[in-house]
């Protein structure tokens, strides 16, 4: 397992990479957007040696309010310009794997024609990133995108694209976690993890790891019992830096007590009202 950090937008980039590196990370969450990060305004070659010099890979995360549905064709188009732009940014950076944030901002559309605008975006990016040899993955969101049934609505029309299980969304706006459903429909598919606790219902509060009610002993077990050893992104968002690194110390002591032979996986947890 590899654990990773995301950088501030509004923060310098290099900056950013220094302190990741400087607080042991394998990895950083490479997220590309304003108002500091925006692929047209990096020098990519300083990026890049910055990387280098701590050793962190990347992988590619792109802006979560990009409008890939929006019934405006100019805008969906500006969408599918900007993702391009990453594209061709993490292709320069050596990154492997770039997600998306499925869209369902369309007043008054009904959820076929978010699904089409959503596939048809994805569809007109997906040959760059062939070319470039990026992979594509699907975050799973609360409200809309966060159920196997939900979720199948993209991945099922699109084989290639991966899945990128974000832990702490799959505990939101949900009657019971959909962790578990969402690695029994598509756990072969895989790519990406955002690891961060909240107290279920609809805040998405980015807490250290056992401050809310995400399990993340059980969320361990579960992905070594999918065969699961890649990266996890540990999305805490607190002020205080230290959150970040005490939540990355409990994740590789948790992963390493559930590596231990006979490490029983837990029941699903039990359904919760939806608050």
């Amino acid at each position: 397992m590899l654990v990773g950090a995301m950088n501030h937008p509004a923060h310098n980039l290099i900056s950013e990479i220094e302190w990741i590196g400087a607080m042991g990370f394998d990895f950083i969450d490479l997220t590309l957007e304003p108002p500091k990060a925006r692929p047209r305004q990096l020098d990519l070659k300083q990026v890049r040696a910055a990387l280098q010099a701590h050793q962190l890979r990347a992988v590619g995360h792109t802006a979560y309010y990009l409008p890939l549905c929006s019934p405006f064709e100019s805008i969906r188009r500006a969408a599918v310009e900007e993702l391009k732009l990453c594209l061709e940014a993490f292709s320069q950076l050596e990154v492997h794997w770039m997600n998306l944030h499925p869209d369902r901002q369309a007043p008054l559309h009904d959820r076929k024609f978010v699904i089409d605008r959503n596939l048809q975006t994805i569809r007109e990016i997906l040959p760059l990133a062939r070319q470039l040899g990026i992979g594509l993955m699907i975050e799973n969101l609360p409200g809309g995108f966060n159920t196997v049934r939900q979720m199948g609505e993209l991945l099922d029309a699109l084989p290639e694209l991966g899945l990128h299980l974000d832990f702490g969304h799959a505990n939101l706006l949900v009657e019971s976690n959909t962790a578990d459903d969402l690695l029994a429909a598509y756990g072969r598919r895989l790519r990406h993890v955002h690891l961060h606790d909240n107290k279920g219902g609809s805040a998405d509060l980015h807490l250290p790891l056992g401050c809310g009610t995400v399990d993340a002993a059980r969320v361990v077990l579960l992905l070594q019992a999918h065969g699961y050893d890649g990266t996890v992104t540990l999305e805490v968002f607190t002020p205080d830096r230290r959150h970040l690194e005490y939540s990355r110390d409990v994740l590789r002591r948790l992963w390493q007590a559930a590596a231990a032979p006979g490490s029983p996986l837990p029941p699903p947890p039990p359904a919760k009202p939806v608050p």
